[in-house]
């Protein structure tokens, strides 16, 4: 058996690849397009690993992915390919447009057709392969799409209106849209899961928690947008991965699971959360903390003053809940990135990307 991940070279795609082949011998077909923040770095462990097929290439590009499904077979397809950093998407929103909406249209498009000529039963067909009644499309979103919450509302359910803020939100609300529609119209066995913030291993360090620990390392500032009271509930990314298998396994067909870790905390909380892991396991040369380095930079346009997710429907019906604290998960992560001064360097040197060379400092 086999499943198909989209964007598996990407922070939680990897992680999720990664998590998986530790657990089972099941084949993952890995399709990335390899854009800036696609590194097969990620994936080194896999080098020689048969039970992954890695291929480069676009989720629009329905031949491809067509030819994947048809000579393969996988039961499922779990969609992590997007654009995904707000900032990005202020200045260069078509890219995402691109990929989000008219990808995500085009992958559900390819995956109608794989599924729709499946043999419809297993048991009725006398098969042991895959049949539509065992095939699964999950979709993987964000909480962004439910918009910006007040400091006392409550966090988002599943039922939340979506009222996306961003051309990042706006195109995963599409996006999430998207595959609702097809599950209503055509039938698609279709999960979807709206995540809160990710962090961990592997990170692009555009984002705000490894962006801290490799500017105060390099004694560069720590910009916060704001007064840095933005809330976000922080979600360790391998208990997002942990949460993604069990949809996969026992998730209702149509219905939505928001994943979130139980961890609201405003941003500058966790930059001086940073700061002192900082402090404790690489002090500066001067003894000074980093904290001195923090600096505040003007907020960006439609900044969505909290986010916080209602994880209790995951919980209730599946079973699953978090199991790393924000302190056990921040320290894992601070760790991680201090052990891997290669795979940083790798990524900020012009050799990775050239985007980086005149986008790194600015973000």
């Amino acid at each position: 058996m086999a499943i198909l991940v989209t964007g598996g070279a990407g922070f939680i795609g990897s992680n999720f690849v990664l998590d998986w082949l530790k657990q089972t011998d099941e084949l993952v077909l890995n399709v990335d397009q390899l854009t800036y923040a696609g590194n097969l770095e990620n994936l080194a462990e896999l080098k020689d690993d048969v039970r992954h097929y890695f291929t480069k290439g676009d989720i629009a590009d329905s031949h491809l992915i067509g030819l994947l499904l048809s000579e393969n077979r996988p039961r499922a397809v779990l969609n992590f390919a997007a654009e995904s950093h707000v900032d990005r998407s202020i200045h260069g929103p078509e890219d995402f447009i691109r990929t989000n909406v008219l990808g995500t249209f085009h992958l559900l498009e390819t995956v109608r057709n794989y599924w729709q000529n499946l043999p419809v039963s297993a048991v009725k067909e006398k098969i042991t392969g895959v049949c539509q009644e065992e095939f699964r499309f999950l979709h993987i979103s964000t909480d962004e799409v439910y918009g910006s919450l007040t400091k006392n509302e409550a966090a988002f359910t599943e039922t939340h209106r979506y009222e996306p803020n961003s051309p990042y939100s706006a195109s995963k609300a599409a996006s999430d849209h998207l595959v609702r529609a097809w599950h209503q119209t055509y039938g698609l066995p279709v999960l979807t899961t709206n995540c809160s913030n990710n962090y961990g291993p592997y990170q692009f360090p555009e984002k705000l928690i490894p962006l801290m620990i490799v500017n105060a390392l390099a004694g560069k500032p720590l910009p916060v947008y704001g007064d840095g009271q933005q809330i976000r509930d922080w979600l360790y990314v391998k208990d997002h991965c942990s949460a993604i298998r069990r949809v996969l396994e026992a998730g209702k067909i149509g219905e939505v699971y928001n994943i979130g870790g139980w961890n609201e905390k405003p941003n500058l909380d966790i930059v001086h959360a940073i700061c002192a892991l900082l402090d404790e396991f690489r002090a500066r040369p001067d003894n000074r903390s980093y904290r001195e380095q923090i600096t505040y930079v003007t907020d960006r346009p439609g900044h969505d003053r909290r986010y916080a997710i209602d994880a209790h429907k995951i919980e209730r019906e599946l079973n699953w809940k978090p199991t790393e604290t924000f302190e056990t998960g921040i320290r894992k992560t601070v760790q991680w990135y201090l052990e891997r001064p290669d795979w940083i360097s790798n990524i900020i040197s012009g050799n990775y990307r050239e985007w980086i060379k005149t986008q790194y400092t600015l973000i």
